[in-house]
């Protein structure tokens, strides 16, 4: 019999999934979130996901576009489901060639703005935020992270 030769792409395992996170730690994520985006004048719409994908807190900003709230539920749910930002995919989508493959994944929201909440060592949650620039969203994303020391 033929031998196989081995895959030689790195491998990396994904962090495992933790206790999801609790409705107290997501109020904190939320206030600290919504206090950057406050201070920046930024409308935002704010999505904060357990383990299990399961929404726990929404928060749309008056004037924050309607569009922004599914965009926001969709990147939380997407860093929790692949246990990554999503920066990662909107980096992949945005190279061309293969990462443009991406686009036929369920759940995939290549947009950066969306971060797993990692405690730990495990992700508990995710956070995703939309309404500006993907950079900015990110921004007042790790914000939210940074108030439960999840940065």
């Amino acid at each position: 019999m033929a031998e196989i030769a081995r895959p030689t792409v790195p491998t990396v395992l994904p962090p495992e999934y933790g206790t999801p996170l609790t409705a107290a730690q997501a109020a904190q994520m939320m206030k600290a979130a919504e206090d950057c985006a406050n201070a920046e004048g930024w409308p935002m719409v704010i999505a904060i996901v357990d383990s299990t994908g399961s929404l726990l807190m929404l928060h749309r900003h008056d004037n924050a576009q309607r569009a922004s709230v599914d965009i926001a539920i969709a990147k939380a749910t997407c860093a929790v489901n692949f246990r990554r930002e999503t920066r990662v995919f909107e980096e992949l989508v945005a190279g061309g060639g293969l990462g443009t493959r991406l686009l036929a994944m369920p759940g995939m929201t290549p947009l950066e703005g969306g971060l797993p909440v990692l405690l730990n060592g495990k992700v508990v949650g995710g956070i995703g935020v939309s309404g500006m620039h993907s950079t900015q969203d990110a921004f007042v994303a790790k914000h939210g992270l940074a108030a439960i020391g999840a940065l």
